[in-house]
């Protein structure tokens, strides 16, 4: 029996199936040994009401299982995503720290020719400061792109929340 669970559909877009994303053990129509449940194929008026509400709970439990699954991967997408930029950040942090050291020394150099040795350090002070407030803004702008919100996983979940709604009326 083919269900929507069983992991054998073909996903949006066509481009093969991601079986390890939904083990083939979350088919909620099959027992342990490969066999349909009892009156699952019959149809919902020659079922009794004990084998709908099995049905019902177990078709909940697959889909509470994949929501999770779901959840799951979007947040691990999401700290890749985070971990990347963290990275990044320390790099640019490393690089920038080197390449400010030793252009602060030569503009220091450079401006003792001109000037006191002691206003020349406070100008370079003072370069480097504006570039530092800049590229703080620029970082924290960078990291407000980041969304620890699992978007596809809160809209499924509000639509099987729709879904249960209508099938109590």
């Amino acid at each position: 029996m083919s269900t929507p669970y069983s992991g054998s559909h073909t996903p949006v877009g066509g481009v093969g199936t991601d079986t390890a994303a939904f083990p083939a053990a979350a088919d909620p129509y099959t027992e342990a040994s490969g066999s349909t449940s009892t009156g699952a194929d019959a149809p919902v008026e020659n079922q009794s009401l004990g084998d709908i509400v099995s049905r019902i709970s177990q078709d909940f439990s697959a889909l509470m299982r994949h929501e999770l699954e779901l959840a799951k991967i979007e947040m691990m997408a999401e700290g890749k995503k985070a971990g990347k930029t963290a990275g990044m950040f320390g790099g640019a942090a490393f690089a920038g720290w080197m390449a400010a050291l030793f252009l602060s020394i030569t503009l220091m150099w450079l401006l003792d020719k001109a000037m006191d040795l002691t206003l020349a350090a406070f100008l370079v002070f003072l370069i480097w400061a504006v570039a530092a407030a800049v590229l703080a803004a620029r970082g924290r702008q960078e990291a407000r792109e980041i969304n620890p919100k699992p978007e596809q996983t809160v809209e499924t979940l509000k639509e099987d929340a729709q879904w249960l709604k209508a099938q109590k009326k």
